[in-house]
Formats: structure tokens, C-alpha cells, sequence
């Protein structure tokens, strides 16, 4: 059932969802042998919640505890595998996963991945790291699972983190050609096959239970039929498995929402075929997943194993690659990874505020419920068609508003946080001033800026202004150096450039004095830098006869780079260290789609079908720079025609100016407009340089690991079928040097010529297709996007050491919260010492990826939730305030770097002495639900002879807070601290 795809979730639980999980509760109940799986926790916890009555809820118990009702996955959705970031898949996993033990006492323990687009190598290690015994997924390339049929390796042993290796194996099943559902045209029935309840209706259901498409009942006159088809589609699967256990689905989208007439039809068809199973030649049962995956485990085989390649891209056949969606809705995806990061910064805020005041004025319920509501808005956009952008429109507008919801409860959470008396810092973040009567003081604004990240860091942010002139100085009353100038995305206003250090976990606050007319002299905006822009006349591609002659250098501690005046582009860049040159330029490009089936194949939401070789987006290009002394901006406008007015697309690049400073100076912040697109347009930033990378790439799977992408030649499609994911990074190389491109959103990425790197950031589409037309799944989608990419350029030595710290730096950047309006003052500063919260540091090769107050109740040892379960007494218990959920990841691969890929070991109790005092500390899986030391993970067979190997926490005695953590291990933690009184 899927969340959120061409209905909304509130259409789909009125017209099927809320029945699906009534009628089969009801019918499971009447018979002992019946089974069912359900798969995504939303619908679930919201029939739960709104709809399920007391009897049901008794019924889901017993069946759940006989096993007959099985959840698997049990994360909030079916979570999309190319364009999902790891933080967000462990969220909604652990969402999911916290309800189910919390309400029932179970621990899903094998995934149903059928229905996302090409399969990650990320996920079989979270769902390992999960305490999951095996995997299942479905859609991989066509002509690799034809092969895979053919050779009997549709399941294999998958190591899918060349760091982890066995230690994080999974057995994971590949659903043949038949995929996830039964055989749906059947010559004696209609198309609705073995789905006897036929389709479901919208945007009501029938009153009288009769539903469009019924499949002709199962009768004495039919059953034959029936049996003959069910039998001969499992020999069929069966000679393409190794087992004589064979997998048979019963079930496809938006089914059993009338179970009673789905198992009153089954249970004789499978009667009868057991009652001739001489003849037929096998026998049928009802089968949780688990009770399949039991009886595979027990045939004591020994399987291939699979190393870290993954299954993307895909393609369904030559033409049809699901590559577009890799970058439809960029408006989507940007939002989603915004409110993704929003939320990290109110989740770490709030457990330092939690545990430093228990009884501080910030409710704790209330903060908790803004916590949720923004961590299910994540959760369920992560949807196999949410972030995709594969959903209808008014599907994605639901996606938007409730992220949207979600960020401004967070955000009023935020004030409370930084505002309210009794905060991380004493006095309040307001105090320190008195009033000067009669004094007239210049207009003024205080901003709160917040690092949440277990780092210190020194870098810039950017405030918009109303005001030319203007003066930062921290909360110690000290002028910060800070830069103004005209914002590069409006005339009337300005963009503050402000350098502020801040260490982990620590905000600080700061004061803008703005002034109407321009500082002179020694005055108060003496380390305020104004800028001012320097604009270069329009040149026309027609006129690009001769090029080089006119080279400008932008320059700053880590780069020259060189803009050509002939065609207002960049034309290379010297990386200083190495003085090692490389020409490149970047510019914007099209793929033309087309929307006429009868014409060939079509590009849509999914679907990336090039017409053709991209050609250039533009005919002009203007190019203004602006110097400054904290960063200087070039701003470079591509126009569609030479007479346009306005611009087409832009890229505003950032070099940070900051010599001698802390500021790192390799990071060249990119940020492009690009928008309305004509339609039937696909565009892309090319940036093509002179490295030799023999069109190979590397891009990273859900910002966990990177892979190599090797160029490939088909015959049809090969532009589309060389696309890739790229959630956060990308680069190319040569044997000397390595360009990275990080991103604050997913897109597609492509080599397709040597040394270049294209990335496809927008796409406006419509096709004549009828099915597309019938869902309106055309992605006309006509917004102005704005997406970010940091670009750096060096030895590949040092970019290994710098890109993945730099792509969670980009995603989490420090929050700027301004706390009040532009106004004039009647106080003057009274000098007082700053006493900032203490910082939470981690080493460099270290992540905090996770740190909050998940709220779920349950006691940490499994017997005791269980009686307590049992027992009888429900349910309804206070949330948890004082467990906090840590995370900690090593960013490195084995062998990766020379220093930063050592394991490293760290006492939390020390790391976390800033937060407080650390009094127990449990080492758990992935979402929290197991003990390390009582987990026992499925030991499968290998060709190699290794073994799953069940980690137990390295702790013990005072050494019990300290953990050592290897190259790519995520290890979680419920962390315990004293309790405070005030």
C-alpha cells in the first residue's frame, strides 16, 4: 500500500487502507491456518490510532503473538533506495521499528523491498545493523535478472559494505519476473486474476461491497482452472531457486480490503490442490515471510556471496531507464533534506535543554509533539514515491505542507529553546543589557546561531538584510569580521556575510547594528567589509571565435581561478598546493524529451529517455564579480535567446577570501536558479574539464558509501542507463586529482564524456501516454529551483580526507535563527562575561549522527517488556524523557586514508561531559529495539567459510563508556545521565 503516490495518505485510508486492516484482522481471527504481512507502519499506526476498535486491537495482540499477523520492515514507509539519505532511512526505521516493540514487543526481522527503483547497497547493511535475518528485493535491471533466473542466483549472501564485510551479511532474496504479485490475466477470469476483491474504488467504496474488476469466484466449475494456473506459475518460479520451497505472493497494491473474499476463494483453491497434490505434484500453505525464510534457512545450503555492488540504475527494459527520477521535484527533495537537517538541530538541542533542565520551562510533552511531528512528515516522505518525485501533484503538495508544518512546529521549539529563561546559557540569551533613557541608538537585531554538529567549526554564514551598512559583534561585545554587499537574488536587499566559531553542539548569539548611512572612518563598522559588484558585458555564443585572451584570476589560499572576459565562463582552476592546473568550465545544458508516444519513448517522473545528445541551454552569458574580503561572489546569468531580459539560469560561486582564518578556503559554495523550464526540457550543469577519468565516476549511496560507475555502451539508451544517484557527493579522477561535487539534494550525475561530470538538476515534462495522463503523473512541474553544490578540486590524498566531513557540513549547516526585528535601541551592552554551553567534540573520522529523546516506553530488558506487554495492561504509558538515543558513525573506508581510516577509540562519558554526566550507556541495534549482547543474528552459509559475526559491546568495568569504533561501523547507544536538581 503505498503512503503517498497518485492519492493522498487521507484519500487512500477512506477509500482502502483502514479497511485492509479491519477485514483482515476480522479474518485472520476465524481460521488458524491464515496469514498475512504488512509491510509500512503509516497506515498501520493511523487505523490503530483513529480507527481500530478495542475488539480489534485484542485481536492484533493475539494474532501478532501467535505469529500469524507478521510485520516486517516495520519502518514508518517503504523507503525509496537511489535518492534517500542514511539519516533519513534509520529515522523512519526507527520510528516504525520504536512503535511495534513499544505496542507489541516485536522486532521485525526480515525486509520486503519490492517496490523501490533499483536497490541500494546501504539498505542490506541498516537492515543487518537492525537485527534483520534476511532481506527480499525485487527491481533490478531486466537483463541482469533474466541472468540471474537462468543460473539459479536470484539469492545470494550480500556484503554490501566492502569496511564491514561478513561482520554486517545478509541473505537477501530477488523476486523473480513475476515480482510481487500473482498472474493477473487469467483466459476463464478477468484481469483481477487471483484478487477476487477486484479493484479498489475511489474516492468512496462501494456500499454494497461489489467492486469494479471481481475475479469470477472459486466454484466446482472454476477451481481446476485456478489450481492449474497457481501450480504452473510455481513450477514455473520454482526452477529458478535452489530450494523446493518456493515463494508464491498473494497480494499486489491496494488489495485485501475486503479479506473475506479473498480468503473464502483461497482457502478452497488451496484445499483442492492439496487434496490432489499427487497429481499436481506439490503442496500450498498459508506463510508469513519469516516462516518462508525459516524453512530456506534450514535447507542448510551454502549460498553465493554478493560483495558491495549495488542494483542502480534500473531499467525495466532497453528503453525505459528510471533515471529521471533522480532528479524530478527538486523542490521536493530540497525541502525534505532541509527539514531533515532542522530537525537534527531541534533533536540535539532539545537533549542537551532535556537533560541540563528537566524542570526548565520548555514543556517537555510539547516539545516532544512538535519532535513528532516533524520526524513523521521525514519519515513519510522518505516513501518509494514521496521524494522520488514519482507522486501525482496534489500527492507532493501533501508531502510539502505537512514538511512545512513540521519545520515551523520545530522551529517555535527552536525559540523556546534559545529564548526562555533557564536555558543552555545563564543569564538568559536576552540579558546583559540595561536601558539608557533618552539615548537614541541605532537600529539593531540579535541572531542566534547554533552548530549542530559534534565538531568546531569556523566558517561563514549569510544573513539577509534590508540595510547597506551594518556591524556584527559576538555576545562578548567584539566586532566580527563580516561582509555586505547586494544580494545576488534581489535588488533590494543585501546579503551579510558573517564569519562566526562555534564549537560542537554550542550557539552563540549576535548583534547586527545596522546604519542608514555608510560607515567612515574608525567607526563601528570598521570589520565590516562592504562590497561592491563589478559587471561584465553580455557575450553571445555566436561570437565564441576566439577564447583565452582575456583571463581574470579570482584567488584565495587554496585556488586561482581563471574567468575568460570572451565568454564570461570559468576557464580553469590551479589547485596552489600542488600548482597543478586544470581547465574546466560550467555551463547549463538540455536534454530535449518528447512527449509524443507514437514518436518513440517518452521521458516522465520515472522514466530518463534522451532524444538525442544534450545541447547547449543558453545563447548569452553576463558575469558580474563582486571582491570582498570575507568571500568574493561571481555571479554568472545564462540567457535562452541573445535579446532576453532575464535570465534563464544563474550560478553563484562563493570563494571564501578569508586569509589566515580558520575558514576552510577549498570549499567553492555553488548555488544555480534555474526555472521556469520550457517544456519537455531536462537540464544539467555541466562542468567539463581536462582530467582523464575515461568517463568513469563515483557517487555515493544514500551518503554512506561511494561507488565506482563505470561508463557503459547498450544499444538503445545509453545516455539515460550511465545516470546515477548522487544524494551527497559525486567526483571524478584521474591518477593525480580528484573533482568533488557534494549537494544539499539528490540528483542525477553522468559522465558521459571523459573529464566531464554533469549533473541534472531540473526536469519539466508532459507526455501523451494514457496511464501517465490517467494519474497525472506528466512532471509538469514548472517552479524556479535553487539547489546548492560545494565544489572542491586537489590531490586525491586530500580531497579523501575532506569530502565526506564536507558533504554532513553542507547538510547541516549552523542554524541562523534571527530572534527579533530590525529596531531601534534604547539599551547599551553591560560588559559581562559570555559563558557558552561546553562543547561536544568529536575526532575528525567521527559522525554524531544521532542524538535525542526518542520518547518511546519500554524497558531495555526484552523479558520485562514482554510481561509487561502480556500482562495485559495497556498501553497508553508516558513517554521516556530521560533515555537518549546516540549514534555515532566512522566516516571512513577500510584503507581509505592512511590516519582517518584507523579505528578509534573514544570514552562517551568524556565526549559527553559537556551535556553531563553519563551514568549508563547501552550498546542496542541500529533502531534501538535489541541488546547487542542478546542479539543473534541467522548464520548463513558462505562459499568463503565466513561467518556473521554478532558484535557485543566493548565495554566493561570503568572502561565501560569507552567504545572503539571501525572504519564504516555505526554503533548506537542508549545513554543514561545523572539527574540534575535546581
Amino acid at each position: 500500500m503505498d503512503v503517498g503516490w497518485v492519492y493522498t495518505i487521507q484519500e487512500s485510508m477512506h477509500a482502502y487502507a483502514a479497511n485492509v486492516y479491519t477485514s483482515v484482522t476480522e479474518e485472520l481471527s476465524k481460521a488458524k491456518d491464515r496469514r498475512f504481512i504488512a509491510v509500512e507502519q503509516e497506515f498501520f499506526r493511523l487505523w490503530w490510532d483513529t480507527v481500530a476498535t478495542d475488539s480489534h486491537k485484542r485481536q492484533v495482540r493475539q494474532l501478532v503473538k501467535e505469529g500469524r499477523l507478521e510485520f516486517i520492515i516495520g519502518g514508518q514507509v517503504m523507503h525509496d533506495e537511489a535518492v534517500t539519505d542514511l539519516d533519513d532511512e534509520i529515522l523512519q526505521m526507527t520510528e516504525g521499528h520504536g512503535f511495534l516493540y513499544e505496542t507489541f514487543g516485536v522486532r521485525p526481522q526480515f525486509s520486503w523491498h519490492v517496490d523501490p527503483f533499483g536497490a541500494s547497497a546501504t539498505t542490506p547493511v541498516l537492515f543487518a545493523l537492525a537485527g534483520f535475518n534476511a532481506h527480499l528485493i525485487s527491481r533490478i535491471d531486466y537483463d541482469l535478472k533474466d541472468a540471474m533466473q537462468k543460473d539459479k542466483k536470484l539469492q545470494f549472501v550480500w556484503r554490501g559494505s566492502p569496511s564491514l564485510k561478513e561482520k554486517q551479511q545478509i541473505f537477501t532474496h530477488t523476486m523473480d519476473q513475476f515480482s510481487y504479485c500473482t498472474p493477473s490475466h487469467l483466459s476463464f477470469s478477468n484481469s483481477s486474476g487471483f484478487y477476487w476483491n477486484g479493484v479498489a474504488l475511489f474516492p468512496d467504496p462501494p456500499k454494497d461491497g461489489v467492486y469494479p474488476n471481481m475475479s469470477l469466484p472459486v466454484t466446482k466449475e472454476t477451481v481446476h482452472a485456478y489450481a492449474k494456473t497457481m501450480v504452473d506459475n510455481i513450477k514455473q518460479r520454482a526452477a529458478w531457486f535452489r530450494t523446493n520451497h518456493v515463494l508464491w505472493p498473494w497480494g499486489c497494491d491496494k488489495q485485501f480490503y475486503n479479506s473475506s473474499v479473498q480468503f473464502n476463494n483461497m482457502d478452497p483453491l488451496m484445499k483442492y490442490i492439496n487434496e490432489n497434490s499427487k497429481d499436481l505434484g506439490l503442496t500450498v500453505q498459508y506463510a508469513t515471510l519469516g516462516e518462508y525464510f525459516q524453512a530456506v534457512y534450514q535447507s542448510d545450503l551454502v549460498w553465493e556471496q554478493r560483495g558491495s555492488e549495488d542494483f542502480l540504475p534500473y531499467s525495466t527494459e532497453p528503453q525505459q531507464a528510471w533515471t529521471g527520477f533522480y532528479a524530478s521535484r527538486n523542490v521536493l527533495k530540497g525541502v525534505a533534506r532541509r527539514a531533515s537537517s532542522k530537525l537534527h538541530a531541534a533533536e540535539t538541542l532539545f537533549t542537551r535543554y532535556r537533560i541540563s533542565f528537566p524542570d526548565g520551562p520548555v514543556a517537555k510533552d510539547w516539545a516532544l509533539d512538535k519532535l513528532r511531528a516533524l520526524r513523521w512528515a521525514v519519515s513519510e516522505v522518505q516513501h518509494h514515491d514521496g521524494i522520488t518525485g514519482t507522486e501525482s501533484p496534489k500527492v507532493s503538495d501533501m508531502y510539502l505542507q505537512h514538511l512545512t508544518q513540521g519545520m515551523m512546529g520545530v522551529e517555535e521549539l527552536l525559540a523556546a529553546l534559545f529564548l526562555l529563561p533557564h536555558c543552555l546559557v545563564l543569564p538568559s540569551i536576552l540579558d546583559g543589557s540595561y536601558r539608557r533613557k533618552g539615548v537614541h541608538q541605532a537600529l539593531e537585531q540579535h541572531i542566534i546561531v547554533y552548530n549542530p554538529l559534534a565538531w568546531n567549526t569556523t566558517t561563514i554564514i549569510n544573513v539577509t538584510v534590508n540595510f547597506s551598512n551594518a556591524a556584527v559583534f559576538d555576545d562578548d561585545g567584539q566586532p566580527v569580521p563580516a561582509q555586505i554587499q547586494r544580494s545576488a537574488r534581489s535588488n533590494s536587499t543585501h546579503d551579510l556575510f558573517v564569519v562566526v566559531k562555534l564549537g560542537g553542539l554550542q550557539h552563540r548569539k549576535y548583534l547586527i547594528k545596522f546604519s542608514e548611512k555608510k560607515c567612515s572612518g574608525r567607526s563601528k563598522c570598521v570589520r565590516t567589509y562592504r562590497a561592491r559588484g563589478v559587471s561584465f558585458e553580455r557575450r553571445n555564443v555566436r561570437d565564441w571565435l576566439r577564447t583565452g585572451r582575456r583571463l581574470l584570476p579570482v584567488l584565495n589560499e587554496c585556488y586561482k581561478l581563471m574567468f575568460d572576459q570572451d565568454t564570461n565562463l570559468l576557464h580553469s582552476i590551479t589547485y596552489l598546493e600542488d600548482k597543478r592546473r586544470v581547465r574546466m568550465t560550467q555551463d547549463f545544458w538540455e536534454y530535449h524529451a518528447n512527449g509524443e508516444v507514437k514518436k518513440g519513448p517518452i521521458s516522465d517522473n520515472y522514466i530518463f529517455s534522451a532524444n538525442g545528445s544534450a545541447v547547449r541551454a543558453y545563447k548569452a552569458v553576463e558575469m558580474e564579480i563582486v571582491p570582498g574580503k570575507i568571500e568574493t561572489e561571481i555571479r554568472q546569468y545564462f540567457y535562452r535567446e541573445e535579446s532576453d531580459q532575464d535570465y534563464a539560469y544563474s550560478i553563484t560561486t562563493r570563494v571564501p577570501e578569508c586569509f589566515g582564518s580558520r575558514v576552510r578556503c577549498h570549499r567553492l559554495e555553488q548555488t544555480y536558479t534555474l526555472g521556469p523550464l520550457l517544456l519537455n526540457t531536462e537540464v544539467v550543469l555541466r562542468t567539463s574539464s581536462s582530467l582523464n577519468n575515461n568517463k568513469t565516476l563515483y557517487t555515493d549511496d544514500n551518503g554512506y558509501q561511494m561507488m565506482k560507475r563505470t561508463h557503459r555502451k547498450f544499444t538503445n539508451n545509453t545516455v539515460a542507463r550511465n545516470y546515477f544517484p548522487m544524494v551527497r557527493a559525486a567526483y571524478i579522477q584521474d591518477d593525480l586529482t580528484r573533482l568533488v561535487l557534494v549537494s544539499d539534494r539528490a540528483h542525477g550525475v553522468s559522465s558521459q564524456s571523459n573529464g566531464q561530470l554533469e549533473v541534472m538538476l531540473h526536469r519539466r515534462l508532459w507526455n501523451d501516454l494514457t496511464w501517465n495522463l490517467g494519474y497525472n503523473l506528466t512532471l509538469n512541474d514548472s517552479s524556479v529551483v535553487r539547489p546548492t553544490l560545494w565544489m572542491m578540486l586537489g590531490s586525491i590524498g586530500a580531497m579523501s580526507k575532506l569530502y565526506q566531513r564536507e558533504a554532513i557540513e553542507l547538510q547541516h549547516r549552523p542554524v541562523v535563527m534571527p530572534i527579533d526585528q530590525p529596531q531601534r535601541s534604547w539599551q547599551e551592552k553591560k560588559p559581562r562575561a559570555s559563558s557558552p554551553v561546553p562543547p561536544v567534540v568529536l575526532p575528525p573520522n567521527l559522525h554524531l549522527l544521532s542524538l535525542s529523546i526518542p520518547g518511546w516506553n519500554y524497558s531495555s530488558s526484552h523479558d520485562v517488556h514482554l510481561s509487561h506487554i502480556h500482562s495485559g495492561t495497556d498501553s497508553h504509558s508516558e513517554p521516556d524523557y530521560d533515555r537518549v538515543l546516540l549514534r555515532i558513525m566512522h566516516l571512513f573506508e577500510e584503507g581509505e586514508d592512511p590516519e582517518l581510516s584507523k579505528p578509534v577509540t573514544v570514552n562517551l562519558k568524556e565526549v559527553l561531559q559537556g551535556i553531563g554526566e553519563v551514568k549508563v550507556l547501552e550498546e542496542r541495534s541500529l533502531t534501538g529495539t535489541w541488546d547487542v549482547s542478546s542479539l543473534q543474528r541467522w548464520k548463513w552459509k558462505t562459499e568463503d567459510n565466513l561467518e556473521t559475526k554478532n558484535k557485543k559491546c566493548q565495554s566493561c568495568g570503568d572502561e565501560a563508556f569507552t567504545v572503539t569504533v571501525s572504519p564504516k561501523e555505526i554503533r548506537t547507544f542508549f545513554v543514561h545521565f545523572a539527574s540534575r536538581n535546581f
